[in-house]
């Protein structure tokens, strides 16, 4: 990694992409060992989490660490004080800090502030940990990974912002469909652009869901509103109405497609009501594989 902290999938060079995702696999098989002995990290959650609080608590454990959580109400992160100052008390108390923030300026605010290693389990910006383990997710069901293409249809989020790099780095060609308002961020998009031209992958746009998943290896989306943007949910549904993942859409992608979400899943928005249980479906191998992606993250930041 780039420094002592991941904050996105940037932090790795396409190469240490690669090496994640076999890290994860080969933890996965073997177990992980008790890496963490002693360790102590404190878990911030501005948004709360099944899949990101469990996975984090479960895999620190089980290689011999401890968590302490901190929610929005204990800890008022840049409210009750300054981010800055959390840090410096943080940095002097526990061994790392997994975030999971609204801002993604938060985390850098904590990474700036601290010794210690600042791991994003969400931002505004950027998901990287889930899209660390999306990419080992499919790697398990197609067997390698060059040449794949992956389509993503929705909202242009830090879901698909990572996934964008992440698909970029190792060769995979990634295509977003989303309305034209609602772009990949120019910052991650160019950053996806510069991997892309590294492993000769393709990264593109496009307006329409019909063409973005024509001859898919992978069709993935998420959720069209996000925590946060409760007031925006009547423009968004409105915006996003022919953006659904359903069982038609999916005619246009490979036979052998396989659906990804990265869930919480609105059923009857963005994914119809059968989707998470169409035979295509692996979004809860991608919920598993959460944990193991993860736990090849701490491993390479504790095993300097």
């Amino acid at each position: 990694m780039k420094g002592k902290d991941f904050l996105s999938v940037a932090d790795l060079t396409p190469d240490e992409v690669r090496q994640m995702i076999q890290s994860a696999e080969r933890m996965k098989r073997d177990g992980t060992g008790r890496i963490l002995e002693g360790k102590v990290f404190a878990l911030i959650f501005e948004k709360p989490s099944l899949r990101t609080r469990v996975s984090f608590e479960v895999g620190i454990r089980q290689m011999g660490g401890d968590c302490i959580y901190l929610s929005r109400d204990d800890i008022g992160l840049g409210v009750r004080e300054p981010e800055a100052d959390v840090a410096r008390v943080l940095d002097r108390l526990v061994d790392g800090v997994v975030a999971r923030v609204f801002s993604h300026r938060s985390l850098e605010i904590l990474a700036e502030h601290t010794t210690i290693p600042v791991i994003n389990a969400l931002s505004d910006l950027a998901h990287p940990c889930q899209a660390i383990g999306d990419v080992l997710t499919i790697y398990e069901h197609k067997g390698s990974l060059d040449g794949l293409r992956v389509a993503f249809v929705g909202d242009g989020n830090n879901i698909a912002g990572s996934l964008a790099e992440a698909c970029a780095s190792v060769g995979m060609d990634f295509t977003i469909a989303s309305p034209r308002d609602y772009r990949i961020p120019d910052i991650v998009w160019a950053e996806a652009k510069r991997r892309a031209a590294v492993t000769e992958s393709k990264i593109a746009w496009e307006e329409h869901p019909t063409e973005a998943v024509r001859e898919a290896d992978v069709v993935y989306t998420d959720v069209w509103i996000s925590m946060g943007q409760e007031t925006e949910k009547a423009e968004r549904l409105r915006v996003f109405s022919d953006y659904q993942v359903n069982e038609g859409l999916m005619v246009g992608a490979k036979p052998d497609a396989v659906f990804m979400h990265d869930m919480p899943a609105h059923r009857g928005e963005e994914v119809s009501e059968g989707m998470l249980e169409h035979p295509s479906s692996v979004v809860f191998d991608q919920a598993e594989n959460r944990l193991h992606a993860q736990n090849a993250i701490l491993a390479e930041l504790f095993s300097r």
